[in-house]
C-alpha cells in the first residue's frame, strides 16, 4: 500500500494534484486506515497515471471522467471530438497572435494595407506624425463604416499624391496645427485647395459620396467634417476664407451657389 506522496511520486505528479482529483471526483479518495492515513493501492496508480496521460494529452478535466468510464469504441470517439475542438482552439489561438502582430504593427490593426501604404507615403513626403495620426484616426472610421469602398477611396488618394499641389499642400498642413490664425501661410493653403477643389469639380467629383451608402452618409461626412475643423483654430480660419470663395466641405466638397453663400455669411 502507497501514501499519497507514494502515489503522486509513481504517477509523476504532484501530492497537490492528487488532492485536486478528490475533490472534482476523478480519483477515488479512499478511507484512512487505523493510523489515520490514507493508503493506496496499484489501481488507485494506473488510474492516476490515466489521468494524467489524458489531462497532459490536452484532455479538458470535464472530459477526462467520460473518457476513463468509456469502452474502447467511446473512447475513440470521445478523443475525435476533443481534437475537433482543440483544432479549432488553435485556429483561434494563431488568429489571436495574428491580430497581436498586426497590434504591434500600429496602424494595420485596423487599417487596411492600402491605407497604411498612404500614410506611410505621406511620412515619406516629411508630414509631421501629429497631422499623420489625425489623418489615420479619420481613416479608421471610413474604413470601418465603408470597407468595400476604401480600396476606391484610397486609390484615388494615392493618384492625388502625384500632384504636386497636393504634395505642397500636406507639406504646409504638416505644420499648421502650431500656427497662429493669422498666420499668412493659411491664405497659401486655401489658395492651393481652392485649385484643387477647381479640378475637382472640372473632373465631376465635387459632391460625389465616394461609394458611401446613403443611409448614413450626411451624419458620417458631418463628423468627419467636424473632426477636420476641430483639429486647431488654423481649420476654422481656413474654412471661412474658403466658404467666402464659394466653397464648404472638408471630407464631402461642395460648391456653394453665389445666393445661397451670402444668406449664409450674413449674421444671425
Amino acid at each position: 500500500m502507497l501514501t499519497i506522496s507514494q502515489l503522486a511520486s509513481y504517477a509523476g505528479v504532484t501530492v497537490r494534484a492528487v488532492r485536486h482529483y478528490h475533490r472534482i471526483g476523478l480519483l477515488p479518495e479512499p478511507e484512512r486506515d487505523r493510523s489515520g492515513y490514507r493508503t493506496y493501492d496499484a489501481a488507485a496508480v494506473v488510474r492516476l497515471i490515466r489521468i494524467r496521460t489524458l489531462a497532459d494529452a490536452g484532455v479538458p478535466l470535464a472530459r477526462v471522467q467520460e473518457l476513463l468510464d468509456a469502452g474502447p469504441e467511446d473512447f475513440a470517439s470521445g478523443v475525435q471530438e476533443i481534437d475537433k475542438t482543440l483544432c479549432a482552439e488553435i485556429r483561434r489561438l494563431q488568429d489571436t497572435r495574428s491580430r497581436l502582430a498586426r497590434l504591434a504593427a500600429g496602424e494595420h490593426l485596423a487599417l487596411p494595407q492600402r491605407v497604411v501604404d498612404y500614410l506611410d507615403r505621406l511620412r515619406g513626403l516629411g508630414v509631421e506624425e501629429r497631422y499623420i495620426e489625425m489623418e489615420r484616426d479619420a481613416w479608421i472610421m471610413i474604413a470601418a463604416q465603408v470597407p468595400h469602398s476604401i480600396d476606391a477611396v484610397i486609390a484615388k488618394k494615392h493618384e492625388e499624391l502625384d500632384d504636386p499641389d497636393t504634395v505642397k499642400l500636406y507639406s504646409l498642413l504638416s505644420g499648421a496645427l502650431d500656427w497662429p490664425a493669422d498666420d499668412p501661410r493659411i491664405v497659401e493653403v486655401a489658395d492651393i485647395m481652392e485649385r484643387l477643389m477647381i479640378r475637382a469639380e472640372e473632373a465631376g467629383e465635387v459632391g460625389a459620396d465616394d461609394g458611401i451608402d446613403d443611409q448614413f452618409v450626411d451624419q458620417f461626412v458631418d463628423l468627419l467634417d467636424s473632426i477636420a475643423a476641430n483639429s486647431s483654430p488654423v481649420a476654422e480660419r481656413l474654412r471661412a476664407i474658403l466658404e467666402e470663395r464659394g466653397w464648404k466641405g472638408w471630407i464631402r466638397i461642395e460648391r456653394v451657389p453665389a445666393e445661397r453663400l451670402s444668406t449664409e455669411l450674413l449674421p444671425s
